[in-house]
């Protein structure tokens, strides 16, 4: 049979373009004893990604030019040679942007169908999940009392990472880009105050007034200009956890801030950088407590559906001009 995949065509120089991937037909092979074949429903794009397509080092293996786009995906068995695992079962790979594949049951997970919706095994209850639970829960101890800011706060990992930190019983300060997102921060997720970034004259201002006895857990997700204006505002002993700088993966030359590196010393701060797949230990603890709380809506999550697989990498590339809210995903079946 036929499937469809999408490609890296050349490595990106600054912001990836369309022109550097292209969809390509390919032959598809029949399930071998022991496999099943997978059509794909959902895809994912996230802003890893972009280090993994670059030229230069990353913490794990580049993507090179020729190769499809690797990544999580959600879909449905349609025939299967396993015998742990069934037509219509849902399965959760790693095999990326593409319309089908084959697999063996040691490379995919089963869900539950009926539990949640399958989109929400690539966002809120999957990696960007996972990532924001372990970040704020196991790194960062996050406690009652405490005062968090997050940055990209409306996105996949942030817009959890907000509600745990609410949940938890902390003060939650988070940062946006657009007045869209600032009003669903306030009201969907319950942050105590919602910046705009691009509307701000002055972060750490709006930060020290935000939080004037200080920030103890920094959630960073941007780096630059926000890592700055936190480095500014943050408590004694302050934690900073360090997830992604995604306003620096496109910049073709060395970003001007942050400038205040003295505040690490003097302030005694404690910087963690984590990769959320170092942490698997930790997902069953995960799917336990951020579960239930999903399902019966006391975890809000939003999701931003792009249609079809061809336009995968426009997705991808929007999630840098900041146009999703919550989850990015191509729907593709």
């Amino acid at each position: 049979m036929k499937s469809r995949e999408i490609r890296l065509k050349q490595n990106p120089a600054g912001i990836p373009e369309e022109s550097d991937f292209e969809l390509v037909d390919t032959d598809l092979r029949a399930p071998s004893e022991g496999e099943v074949l997978v059509r794909n429903h959902y895809v994912s794009v996230d802003p890893y990604m972009r280090g993994r397509i670059a030229k230069g080092a990353s913490y794990a293996d580049n993507w090179r030019p020729g190769e499809a786009m690797r990544g999580g995906c959600v879909g449905e068995v349609i025939e299967s040679r396993a015998p742990e695992i069934r037509p219509g079962d849902f399965v959760v790979g790693e095999r990326g942007w593409r319309d089908y594949y084959v697999s063996r049951p040691e490379e995919i997970r089963v869900v539950d169908a009926e539990a949640a919706p399958v989109s929400t095994c690539l966002g809120v209850l999957g990696m960007p999940g996972m990532t924001a639970y372990v970040g704020l829960m196991k790194l960062a101890s996050a406690r009652a009392g405490q005062t968090v800011f997050v940055s990209a706060a409306a996105g996949a990992v942030g817009s959890l990472v907000c509600q745990l930190a609410r949940d938890a019983g902390c003060r939650v300060i988070g940062s946006a880009g657009s007045s869209q997102k600032v009003a669903w921060l306030t009201g969907r997720a319950g942050v105590d105050v919602a910046v705009n970034y691009r509307e701000s004259s002055n972060l750490a201002a709006d930060l020290k007034k935000a939080a004037p006895g200080g920030i103890d857990i920094y959630f960073d997700n941007v780096g630059t200009d926000h890592l700055e204006a936190a480095f500014e505002n943050m408590a004694m002993h302050g934690q900073i956890i360090c997830c992604g700088m995604i306003s620096s993966y496109n910049a073709t030359e060395a970003p001007p801030a942050p400038r205040n590196l003295s505040h690490i010393v003097w302030k005694r701060l404690r910087l963690q950088g984590f990769i959320v797949s170092d942490h698997w230990e930790h997902y069953d603890a995960f799917i336990s407590d951020v579960a239930p709380r999903v399902r019966d809506g006391r975890i809000a999550y939003e999701e931003t559906l792009v249609e079809g697989l061809e336009n995968a990498p426009r997705a991808f590339i929007n999630l840098f001009n900041g146009s999703n809210l919550g989850k990015m995903l191509v729907k593709i079946a």
